[in-house]
């Protein structure tokens, strides 16, 4: 019987966004774009808010695998499973445009109730109701900043609300930048494992949840065939199906320099 081929570790969610933002963390070839609904956006930080469980991020360190930059990984941390869950944190808490998988960017904001007698109507995702409504914080991102001020943020939203105790905001605001501190699993892959049987975790991985199709699959082992550049022959068949049903996208296929050269 062969031994475990991983380690599993524990990082606050402000460490798993530092690791991003310092490129610790990179994304491979293998992965998918972000596809997750702005609902499970919302549901995930209030999972996080409640203290409940959100799953794994599974990671592999490696010098030679393709990140989606097209440049290589250099012996950084690939980030093998958890994408649409890290990409969600980071649009969400971090306040970054993320790409769909149309390659156009966008903000996905959640908004906040820190008066919401119920619990399941705390979090939403954010439309024009919540920019009339003064009881909710439109964009919880604000509240992560580092300039963030809770105790003039606080003063602010009572002198807009009246009649609100200014020790039950600072309570919800505080509960919510709690997020920040929650711990989430990490399962870093053994460095000597191949891009193949890495490939085969991630597939595995994920049949168990939201499943990749057929073409996932090919596609996956196509990016994963870096000694016959098969992240340009994955590009070449992405970009070709987004054409075949959308002409107008050929704009977005020019913004790939690297690809367009």
């Amino acid at each position: 019987m062969t031994g475990e081929k991983f380690t599993l570790m524990q990082y606050p969610i402000s460490a798993i966004l530092g690791f991003i933002e310092g490129e610790d963390f990179v994304i491979p070839e293998i992965q998918r774009p972000f596809v997750w609904k702005r609902s499970q956006v919302r549901d995930l930080i209030d999972s996080l808010y409640n203290g409940y469980p959100t799953g794994y991020i599974i990671t592999w360190k490696n010098p030679d695998v393709k990140t989606k930059d097209g440049g290589k990984a250099n012996g950084k941390k690939v980030l093998i499973d958890g994408q649409q869950r890290v990409t969600a944190l980071m649009a969400s808490i971090a306040g970054k445009e993320v790409l769909d998988d149309d390659f156009k960017k966008d903000r996905i904001k959640i908004a906040f109730n820190p008066l919401a007698e119920d619990s399941t109507k705390r979090f939403a995702v954010q439309d024009a109701s919540h920019l009339k409504d003064k009881r909710w914080i439109e964009d919880i991102s604000i509240v992560f900043k580092s300039d963030f001020d809770p105790f003039d943020f606080v003063m602010q939203y009572c002198a807009k609300n009246e009649g609100v105790k200014p020790n039950d905001i600072n309570k919800a605001i505080m509960d919510l930048k709690g997020i920040a501190n929650r711990q989430i699993g990490v399962i870093q892959l053994d460095s000597t494992l191949d891009i193949d049987e890495v490939t085969e975790i991630f597939i595995r991985i994920n049949s168990k949840g939201t499943a990749l199709s057929q073409s996932d699959f090919v596609m996956s082992k196509m990016a994963a065939d870096t000694a016959h550049n098969g992240n340009v022959l994955r590009k070449v068949v992405d970009y070709f199906c987004h054409l075949a049903v959308k002409p107008d996208f050929y704009p977005q296929v020019q913004k790939d320099t690297e690809f367009s050269a």
